[in-house]
């Protein structure tokens, strides 16, 4: 009996050993788990956090460039040079009106103004001083508030909104408001004002003036007018030709309607026409008043096309 209980007391030693041996194993190869050991490898349970960590890396690196992007957009933004506007409203008018030397940004800037007779011309006139403007974002357009101590009296606004085939161009000016220019700034439009050699005061007038362009067709609400003040010639000998109006204002079929009118002079003006599609389509005549007919008989001759006594003016 003593050699069996010895026998057995052995067995149980080595059985003991045997399942802490087992039981390490276990615990090595598969890591501790919520019920035991895991049924994963550790080294697959390390594969999947190193990818869970490159994945954070990733998402944050993505975040960084976007943030990066981001403020960059707005620096070009906030900070866009005012020549990128010089640009856009060289592009948009033809090259006929230029802002020159353009300073600061697209939202706080001046330049000098400057009339062209477009591309590949040698005439363009540049107003004294210099234009001041501030660009803001307004709704779905943008608001433009402009100064010019030579010309503009007081600060007046323009509010601008684009849509789907759409531009619309309000002018928001104080009552009484009126700007002034000198006639020779149309020298710098090329034929025929380069020939004319204007002088005198070109003054505009508006008590609210809104144009629209809508699937190519120019609407106007509102009226403006142009005067041309104690105009004169270098191809005369008369002091003085005149004082003229242009207006531009809404017919009853809702068409620009254009009309030119003297308002006093030996140059005697007249005409009317439409600012559609197509664009300015315009018929007018010049007469000499009684008297001034051999003084203004060559300047007649170069105004327009002869008939007897008057020039025709035809435009479009």
């Amino acid at each position: 009996m003593s050699w069996l209980a010895t026998r057995l007391g052995r067995w149980r030693a080595g059985r003991r050993r045997t399942d802490a041996r087992d039981s390490h194993f276990a615990v090595s190869q598969f890591g501790p788990s919520r019920f035991g050991a895991s049924r994963f490898p550790v080294s697959r349970l390390d594969s999947a956090a190193s990818a869970a960590a490159r994945a954070r890396q990733a998402r944050l690196r993505r975040w960084s460039w976007a943030g990066a992007l981001t403020g960059a957009l707005l620096a070009v933004l906030l900070y866009a040079p005012a020549t990128w506007l010089a640009s856009a409203v060289a592009a948009a008018s033809g090259e006929r009106v230029l802002l020159a030397q353009a300073r600061g940004t697209v939202w706080n800037g001046d330049a000098v103004l400057v009339l062209s007779g477009g591309p590949g011309s040698r005439d363009a006139t540049a107003l004294p001083g210099r234009l001041h403007w501030r660009l803001r974002p307004a709704g779905l357009g943008v608001s433009v508030r402009l100064s010019q101590a030579c010309c503009l009296h007081g600060e007046v606004g323009l509010r601008v909104r684009a849509g789907w085939s759409r531009l619309s161009v309000q002018l928001q000016a104080p009552p009484d408001w009126a700007a002034q220019w000198p006639s020779a700034l149309l020298g710098g439009l090329g034929t025929p004002w380069n020939t004319l050699q204007l002088g005198g005061v070109l003054r505009l007038s508006s008590p609210g003036l809104t144009l629209e362009s809508a699937a190519g067709r120019w609407l106007v609400q509102g009226r403006a007018d142009l005067d041309i003040l104690d105009a004169s010639s270098p191809l005369v000998t008369l002091s003085q030709l005149g004082s003229y109006r242009l207006s531009l204002f809404s017919n009853e079929q809702g068409q620009v309607q254009i009309v030119l009118s003297t308002r006093e002079g030996a140059l005697q003006l007249s005409g009317d026409g439409l600012w559609g599609p197509s664009g300015v389509r315009f018929r007018g005549e010049a007469r000499a008043s009684e008297g001034f007919q051999d003084a203004l008989d060559n300047l007649l001759n170069i105004i327009g096309r002869r008939d007897g006594a008057r020039s025709v003016i035809s435009i479009g």
